[in-house]
């Protein structure tokens, strides 16, 4: 019987670790909160420590679960989370600033006249979402002391001593060339970080070190974002298939093979993985605000909490004439306009709380949507299936939704926690050499398939709505910069 693994996922407001055994499955699980901070200027940051407590907590929580050793440990990450840190004794020397920070818009503005090279270079638009951005903006407005990378290259050196990141994680950045998958030495001049001492890139599975920071020591053997550590527990490990996740964001993701595909969509180009030194690539798009939009929803008292989102909207048979474009935080791929803001329309006297969610289901689905539709241009072909996780596909409503507007069906992972659960598998598989993703993956299996319960008419029509919504939240935002040229703002 082989031993079990610690998989631990470090997230935007969380931490959750399970301890995996490949024959009895999950047999602990640990859980600690991470609490990040909204600020005015759109800024988002969160204590370092709280990161590295939170994956320790968890971690110990489910080794103690489980009672019993682990031979390997794997760590995923939240991708473009960044910090500056001593690279000799580990002391953050800034807070984290997170992956939806846009604190770093006027340095990306700035760079405007390098955003096709870049993007040819990386496979990334330029954007404060990804990391670069926002470690120029470190060392413009924080500290040029110790280095500046993303989260996972401080806790693996805090775990083990090792300074790594993994190629999936680098791709993040907007420094690695995506074709040779290294740092790139044009990408890190034009961000002003040429001298920057930039992590060892290593393979997603593999030993990175040993720790002690879960009681006796164990080797560290699987590296991975977020992301993409779901996108192999969905086992979309062929071209052509794709997942979402569903959690403070929505995240799209289309594994391309081992060949980049140049987007012409909108989307986001990057490696899904390094594994025996050999890279698969994927496509990637991004809602900001998905669990967060439910949040924005909560406070303002329409609800009292996610599971609201099904009996409240089941009050009303549908959205009432309301339209909601939640880009609380901007508009992500395929628009890239991180100025506009969310916009409700076609409110009335008779509009209820009923309304406002199924607006909201329909908002979030619709953006969904037109990620697929991007991705589906991109390959050349239509997706057959979308398969989906996180917590917000607890929600029937959201989901019957997502089916009825894609007109294909939607696919819910029966399998709780898949980023854990993918980066469980490349610890295992950096302890067995020659293990292969479908082997070492869960065998996937769907708990709820949602069918289109309406016409592809009426989809279209629902969808045309939203589009004409976001064109005219585009149309505003554009005529805004224009007189703020003109005023000299």
């Amino acid at each position: 019987m082989s031993s079990p693994v610690l998989a631990v996922d470090q997230g935007t407001s969380g931490t959750k670790a399970l301890v995996i055994c490949p024959e009895r499955g999950v047999i602990g699980s640990g859980a600690a909160p991470v609490r990040p901070r909204y600020g005015p200027g759109d800024s988002v940051e969160v204590d370092p420590k709280s990161l590295l407590t939170s994956v320790i907590d968890a971690g110990r929580q489910a080794l103690a679960e489980a009672g019993e050793p682990v031979a390997a440990v794997g760590l995923a990450n939240q991708g473009e989370t960044v910090l500056a840190w001593d690279p000799v004794s580990g002391t953050p020397l800034t807070e984290a600033v997170v992956w939806q920070d846009r604190r770093s818009a006027p340095i990306c503005a700035a760079l405007s006249c390098y955003s096709d090279e870049l993007t040819q270079l990386t496979g990334l638009p330029l954007d404060p979402y990804f990391a670069a951005p926002k470690m120029a903006w470190i060392r413009r407005e924080r500290t040029r002391e110790g280095v500046v990378t993303t989260t996972d290259a401080w806790l693996a050196h805090r775990l083990t001593g090792a300074f790594v990141t993994d190629a999936a994680t680098a791709s993040r950045t907007q420094l690695l060339d995506l074709e040779r998958v290294a740092w790139s030495p044009r990408a890190l001049e034009v961000f002003a970080l040429t001298d920057e001492r930039m992590p060892e890139i290593v393979d997603a599975a593999g030993s990175v070190g040993m720790t002690h920071a879960f009681g006796r020591e164990i080797p560290l053997t699987g590296l991975l974002v977020d992301q993409q550590a779901a996108l192999l527990a969905q086992s979309v490990t062929e071209p052509g298939a794709a997942k979402c996740t569903y959690g403070t964001g929505a995240f799209l993701l289309a594994q391309t093979g081992h060949t980049p595909c140049r987007t012409r969509s909108g989307l986001v180009s990057c490696v899904a993985w390094r594994l025996d030194g050999r890279t698969d690539y994927c496509l990637d798009g991004q809602v900001y605000t998905v669990a967060s939009a439910v949040r924005w929803l909560t406070e303002l008292g329409v609800i009292s909490g996610a599971a609201d989102l099904d009996p409240v909207g089941a009050s009303v048979p549908d959205a009432g004439g309301v339209t909601f474009v939640p880009a609380l935080a901007g508009l992500a791929a395929p628009w890239w306009r991180g100025d506009v803001r969310g916009s409700l329309s076609g409110l009335g006297l008779g509009t209820t709380p009923g309304h406002l969610v199924r607006a909201l289901c329909e908002g979030i689905a619709a953006q969904v949507a037109e990620l697929v539709n991007a991705v589906s241009l991109d390959l050349g072909r239509p997706l057959s299936v979308l398969r989906v996780d996180g917590g917000l596909t607890r929600s029937a409503l959201l989901m019957q939704t997502q089916a009825d507007l894609l007109q294909i069906p939607v696919e819910v992972s029966s399998l709780p926690d898949v980023t854990a659960l993918g980066v469980g598998a490349l610890a295992r598989m950096g302890i067995e050499p020659g293990l292969t993703p479908a082997q070492a993956v869960p065998r996937w299996e769907p708990s709820t398939v949602y069918e289109p319960a309406i016409g592809a008419a009426e989809a279209a029509e629902r969808r045309g709505r939203f589009r004409t919504e976001v064109d005219m939240l585009l149309d505003r935002g554009a005529a805004a910069r224009r007189r703020d040229a003109v005023s000299g703002i």
